[in-house]
């Protein structure tokens, strides 16, 4: 198969109009901070079993079309010695791999930031590929204060996700892209609006240089909303925003946006998607989900790391694809929050 087709292949996989990505690529430091609120040591097994109890949920695959794993996921089983990549599949859930280093400041540009891992990347890709991964995640952040971020940390952190993108596509791998506006702050939803168009707009000419090709990548931008410390934003007021900064922003060619939630609540989270595909119009690309906390808190506080109660997260788990399935057709309400199913 040419690489063409693979990437084309992986898209046709991932992208259709009523699933979403689950991201369960939660680093070391992160996973021990969401472990340690449900009193769980962040041990390799335990951290094993949780991802095993996910990517074993009955039916998932009905709502989610692919899972972005943490690497050392890629080489573990699940409890009957099944490697989770093939878990996953067995399901057509595609398998992915978050592949950035973590981040840290941008000399010369104070208070931005600029992510690592560029080193070695294609070598890490093929062996990912051979564990199963098929498309790979990449993570730049710009927090928002009165001079961030600068213009320079914008073309900075657009040149990583661009070169990040070429690399992939040259292995055969299809880049989802994510350039994260931070909810740290009290900016208005005004504010996060004009940041994350100037944002986008860098992103955007960075892959075009580079050379990307559009029609086989995946766009995972925040939505447009205020900073926590500011006043909360309605559905309604979200999705104006969020739509109308895209339209600007983001080539027609581009197949699917896929939302990441922030620091945003699960029915948060599942509202704004709902009001952003109600709005959407005629709007040229998917818009769903690729959700880490918003879709996986509920499953983690049923779980509370024992095994007696695997079956209730799974449920919990796949209760919240089911609903973000529905936001994403503009068919959920908040009243089907309280049903069971």
């Amino acid at each position: 198969m040419s690489t063409n087709s693979e990437l084309q292949q992986t898209i046709s996989d991932m992208v259709d109009d009523h699933r979403g990505i689950l991201a369960a690529d939660e680093s070391l430091p992160t996973i021990t901070k969401r472990f340690a609120a449900i009193d769980v040591e962040a041990s390799e097994e335990n951290r094993r079993a949780y991802r095993a109890l996910l990517l074993d949920t009955p039916d998932l695959g009905k709502y989610i079309s692919g899972v972005i794993l943490f690497e050392e996921t890629l080489g573990q089983q699940d409890d009957s010695r099944t490697p989770l990549p093939k878990v996953a599949w067995s399901q057509k859930i595609v398998p992915g791999v978050k592949v950035d280093k973590g981040k840290g400041p941008l000399p010369g540009a104070p208070g931005d930031l600029i992510t690592y891992g560029l080193d070695g990347l294609g070598e890490r890709l093929e062996h990912y590929k051979q564990q199963g991964a098929r498309f790979a995640k990449w993570r730049e952040v710009y927090p928002i204060s009165r001079h961030n971020p600068t213009r320079m940390g914008r073309h900075a952190n657009a040149e990583m996700l661009a070169r990040y993108a070429a690399v992939c596509q040259e292995k055969g791998v299809v880049p989802i892209v994510e350039p994260e506006v931070l909810m740290d702050g009290d900016h208005d939803i005004d504010r996060c609006a004009s940041v994350t168009e100037h944002v986008l707009h860098s992103v955007f000419h960075a892959l075009h240089l580079h050379g990307v090709s559009l029609e086989h990548m995946i766009l995972k931008p925040n939505m447009v909303l205020p900073g926590k410390d500011c006043r909360r934003a309605d559905p309604e007021e979200v999705a104006e925003a969020t739509l109308r900064i895209l339209k600007r922003t983001v080539p027609a060619a581009v197949p699917s946006i896929n939302f990441l939630s922030g620091g945003q609540g699960p029915e948060e989270a599942t509202a704004n998607l709902n009001a952003i595909n109600q709005l959407k119009g005629n709007a040229p690309w998917q818009l769903s989900i690729s959700y880490g906390r918003a879709l996986q808190q509920p499953a983690l506080h049923a779980w509370l790391g024992k095994a007696e109660n695997r079956e209730k997260a799974q449920q919990a788990l796949l209760k919240r694809a089911r609903l973000n399935s529905l936001a994403r057709q503009g068919k959920y309400d908040p009243s089907m929050e309280n049903s069971d199913a």
